[in-house]
Order: C-alpha cells, then sequence, then structure tokens
C-alpha cells in the first residue's frame, strides 16, 4: 500500500463533510443486533461526529472520514442503555466501539492499526465501500 493510504495525513485534516445519520434517540430497550446491522458502519462513541466527546471516538471519526465511510453514530452519552449495553454485547469494555456489516471489528487502537496497515480498506471493500484514500492513490498513479 503506498504511503497515502497509510499516513493519509494531509487528506486527514481536509475531509471534508460526511453524511453521518444519527440515531442515539432510541426508545425502550435497544435491540443491538437490529442497531449494528441497520448501516455497514456503526459506532458508538462519545459525541458526535461533528463534536466528539473524547480524542479515541475523535480519531475513530477521522479515521472513518478519511476514508470516506458514512457511518451510523450512536452518542452513548445520552443513554445509559446503550452505554452499558454495547459493552456487554460485543464483550468489549470500552468506547469507542465500531461494527462493520453487523460484526464487531473493535475499537479505536483496533481501526488505527487498520487504518495504518491497509486492513481497512480491505474490509471497506468486502462490504463495498471504495476507500476515498484508495481513489485518491488510483488518481494519482495515473499522473
Amino acid at each position: 500500500m503506498n504511503s497515502l493510504i497509510r499516513s493519509g495525513v494531509g487528506y486527514f485534516l481536509s475531509a471534508s463533510k460526511q453524511n453521518v445519520r444519527l440515531l442515539s434517540n432510541i426508545a425502550t430497550k435497544p435491540d443491538f443486533n437490529k442497531i449494528v446491522n441497520n448501516n455497514k458502519v456503526v459506532v458508538f462513541m462519545k459525541g458526535v461526529p461533528e463534536k466528539p466527546g473524547c480524542g479515541f471516538s475523535n480519531i475513530v471519526c477521522r479515521i472513518l472520514k478519511m476514508h470516506g465511510v458514512q457511518f451510523d453514530a450512536h452518542n452513548v452519552l445520552e443513554n445509559e442503555e446503550i452505554r452499558n449495553g454495547i459493552k456487554e454485547y460485543s464483550n468489549w469494555p470500552t468506547i469507542p466501539q465500531i461494527f462493520i456489516n453487523g460484526e464487531f471489528v473493535g475499537g479505536c487502537d483496533i481501526l488505527m492499526q487498520m487504518h495504518k496497515n491497509g486492513d481497512l480498506v480491505e474490509e471497506l471493500k468486502k462490504v463495498g465501500i471504495e476507500s476515498e484514500l484508495l481513489k485518491l492513490e488510483k488518481e494519482n498513479e495515473k499522473k
């Protein structure tokens, strides 16, 4: 993989706004199977993508935006049932949590590693999402 995908620093800082659906106001007991399968990429985070509530959630949002990924975001700070329930559902103790195609991927550290080594591009491709960084790399190769 090209260093553009591994670092993406320039694009990272100038990533355009993405369409992000905020679905944190879930009434009654959350159906996590339904929630994580509602979109190809789903993130449970502190805050919202435009104003993350912690550095780890911020990193996750920036990585996904850098790749041009549209994702559902759930603010765990607004709903205690979601905050505690997602940890039980995934058997993962920390937030943020990322799901791709209904499957738990991990937290910030895992997503960052996948981004750095190119695995995220491949995982996105498996669910029909072409990374914007990959598109940029292809365009640069043509020049």
